[in-house]
């Protein structure tokens, strides 16, 4: 990765360690010789590489916690901020809950920087869906903001302040807004995150593929390779990207049911069978949400950091398949 000498003999943190992309980027900076503290929940092993160069603090920690920053921020350089909840159901059937995880941590991180006179770089990571509904794309950073879920609301929200921290402050942030991210790493603790994860574990398992109506909604599927060096090529561009977000994809756009094809296909060339693939109506209380359009221009961010994806849909899914065969077998 390009980037990743830029990180050494700094002192790093990455919240959501042990979560998808979180435990990605943190085992990425751990080839680096760099100081490398990573904050779970509850503590879990991450598969760091053999040639880890890295001095790794594990520190487990709610992020409601009040005093949570004050413990992780002494001499820290560098946040990458992936510690979320990350359900759009749980968000509008627990709103509270969802702010306090998502929003008020955001605040409080805010609050002890300016407290303890401290200015790390901050790399947030958000989501496309904070724009809200789209029938046209591709969608750029143009795209007016009209979030229609309680989640997408406390992610905006909590960009906004990272942007005060970095414009006003005297701090440095970018935000990072996701489209479906997917590939080898960690399995999401909900069912309703990592669809395109789930759907390749299914497939190797011989169970049917389920996708709501037809599946004609288009998507942007993000191999994990390309965000996390996305993320590294953010950190290490802050004099550029400070107080911006961009929108992060493949630029891409594949409909659920030819993605859904491609795992079919794919994984019957690796285990001899050819699961179906169940239309079923969609659940009444889907969130609207989930029928958009959606492709990313990310335009910008190659623009402004030089930045591209390397991997296309097909390739990305041949090594996430490779990779959760073993889980199977």
């Amino acid at each position: 990765m390009k980037y990743l000498n830029y990180y050494s003999g700094k002192s790093i943190l990455v919240t959501g360690a042990a979560g998808f992309i979180g435990s990605a980027v943190a085992r990425a900076l751990s080839k680096v010789d760099c100081k490398l503290v990573c904050l779970m929940t509850v503590k879990r092993n991450i598969d760091f590489l053999p040639d880890c160069k890295a001095r790794i603090t594990i520190h487990t920690g709610d992020l409601r916690s009040p005093d949570i920053w004050d413990v992780l921020l002494d001499e820290v350089d560098i946040i990458f901020h992936f510690a979320a909840q990350t359900s759009s159901r749980f968000a509008n059937e627990n709103p509270i809950k969802d702010m306090e995880i998502n929003l008020v941590a955001v605040a409080r991180l805010i609050e002890t920087c300016q407290k303890k006179q401290l200015r790390p770089d901050i790399i947030f990571s958000g989501t496309v869906t904070q724009t809200g509904l789209t029938t046209s794309y591709p969608v750029d950073e143009s795209r007016c903001d009209m979030p229609i879920t309680v989640y997408d609301i406390n992610k905006l929200t909590a960009e906004k302040y990272l942007q005060y921290y970095g414009l006003e402050m005297g701090g440095r942030s970018v935000t990072l807004r996701l489209a479906n991210v997917y590939g080898p790493g960690v399995r999401s603790s909900r069912t309703d995150r990592g669809i395109l994860n789930l759907m390749v574990l299914n497939a190797l398992a011989g169970k049917p593929l389920t996708i709501y109506g037809e599946g004609n909604y288009i998507r942007d599927y993000v191999f994990i390779d390309d965000v996390v060096n996305a993320f590294l090529t953010a950190g290490a561009n802050m004099h550029v990207v400070n107080g911006k977000y961009y929108v992060l994809g493949s630029g891409k756009g594949h409909s659920i049911k030819a993605m859904a094809e491609n795992i079919r296909d794919l994984a019957a060339q690796i285990t001899g069978r050819c699961v179906p693939i169940n239309h079923v109506p969609a659940p009444s209380d889907l969130s609207q949400i989930e029928f958009r359009h959606f492709v990313a221009d990310t335009g910008c961010f190659q623009n402004d950091c030089g930045w591209k994806p390397q991997f296309s849909l097909h390739e990305g899914l041949g090594r996430t398949i490779n990779f959760f065969r073993k889980d199977i077998s």
